[in-house]
């Protein structure tokens, strides 16, 4: 079972949702830059579950325990990166109904298929969001190398069943567009309950989300994620694109379904002077005055935010009755599913989407620079 990704910066995850503990193996960390552990544990928190009605009543910690990687000055040494995160708030006993008879939607049946009995089912096991738990801890600590060379990545959710927040004013690359960016991203940072830019739609979210539950049901949602200030020549074309390594670690959080970038797939109804962002110069440089393309093309950076949205299917464990089969018997079976969910994973793949965003960006940094311009700590 590969749970790896990345180039120069490869990352792995271990464990399941009820083993002993999770975790993650960080390789190719620049040496010599120090850690803040407090701003890391402020970041997880943001991911943690048990902290509302839209999210598990499951209450887990979420306390990182650095094994290796770093030295007696708290800075990275070289050597791989290891995180532990312990798993101390399990109910296995809510799942023993599905040893034998599988979720719709979820990758019981695919296990079952797979290892014929094998797989471990309970939580879902390397299957389930809690393994969004390590990614972000890998990914806390990528932000903040590239906050330091003045990358800054923020996401929100754009939309839960329905209703819709604002879009980041990123798809115009202006100064005063990227003002206005820099305003939301500053607003993201004190939102609440959920991480929207209008409060309003974060509270009729929360209404959409407490329907769905009250319903025995899930609602599914969008997150919009943008990266400012990665600098133009990042990347490389054909299959080692910044998108492509982009949307390969995004599809490792579970319940993704979609993801595109700047004007999406709003491009097939555009005309090519509509989509085409044309170039000016700024600050002495070449530069998009648009970002329809989402800030890369040819799978290389434009200096432009990158720009992307993913789509998060609802949760598949739901409290409703629904048709499964009994793979011992191959018999039809009647499935309702104890435990504890979230009524809408949407909102806690928020934080662990500028995870992945960073791992990513900083792996083609490290990988396929700007010629000349490798990504340094001095």
């Amino acid at each position: 079972m590969p749970s790896s990704f990345g180039t120069t910066l490869r990352v792995t995850v271990f464990g399941q949702s009820h083993s002993e503990g999770i975790g993650c193996v960080v390789e190719g960390l620049p040496a010599g830059f120090g850690v803040d552990l407090d701003a890391l544990a402020a970041f997880m928190a943001r991911r943690a579950p048990g902290q509302g009605p839209w999210s598990t009543p499951r209450k887990e910690p979420d306390a990182v325990r650095v094994l290796s990687g770093l030295n007696v000055q708290g800075e990275t040494c070289g050597a791989p990166l290891a995180l532990a995160i312990m798993n101390t708030n399990t109910r296995s006993r809510d799942y023993d109904n599905l040893l034998a008879v599988p979720r719709p939607g979820h990758a019981d049946f695919t296990a079952w298929a797979k290892w014929h009995g094998s797989q471990d089912v309970p939580g879902g096991g390397h299957f389930s969001g809690r393994l969004t738990a390590p990614l972000c801890a890998a990914g806390g600590i990528a932000l903040q190398l590239l906050e330091e060379k003045g990358v800054r990545i923020r996401s929100h959710l754009a939309q839960v069943g329905s209703v819709r927040d604002e879009r980041f004013s990123a798809l115009d690359n202006s100064p005063e567009s990227a003002r206005a960016l820099a305003s939301q991203m500053e607003r993201l940072a004190t939102a609440s309950p959920l991480p929207t830019i209008d409060p309003e739609a974060g509270r009729a979210m929360l209404d959409e989300i407490e329907s769905a539950r009250r319903d025995l049901d899930s609602v599914g949602g969008l997150v919009e994620c943008v990266c400012c200030g990665l600098p133009a020549g990042v990347g490389s074309p054909m299959f080692d694109g910044i998108e492509n390594t982009i949307a390969r670690a995004a599809f490792g959080i579970p319940a993704v379904k979609g993801i595109e970038f700047g004007a999406g797939f709003g491009v097939a109804a555009m005309r090519g002077h509509e989509d085409n962002d044309p170039y000016v110069v700024r600050d002495g440089r070449c530069a998009p005055a648009t970002n329809n393309a989402g800030g890369a093309l040819g799978g290389i950076s434009t200096g432009a935010p990158i720009v992307f949205r993913i789509a998060m299917k609802p949760t598949s464990s739901i409290a409703r009755e629904q048709d499964s089969v009994d793979l011992t018997t191959m018999e039809p079976a009647k499935l309702r599913v104890h435990g504890r969910h979230d009524p809408c994973v949407a909102v806690r793949a928020v934080p662990v989407s500028e995870a992945v965003c960073a791992l990513a960006v900083l792996d083609s940094w490290l990988s396929w620079p700007p010629e000349g311009e490798p990504l340094s700590l001095s």
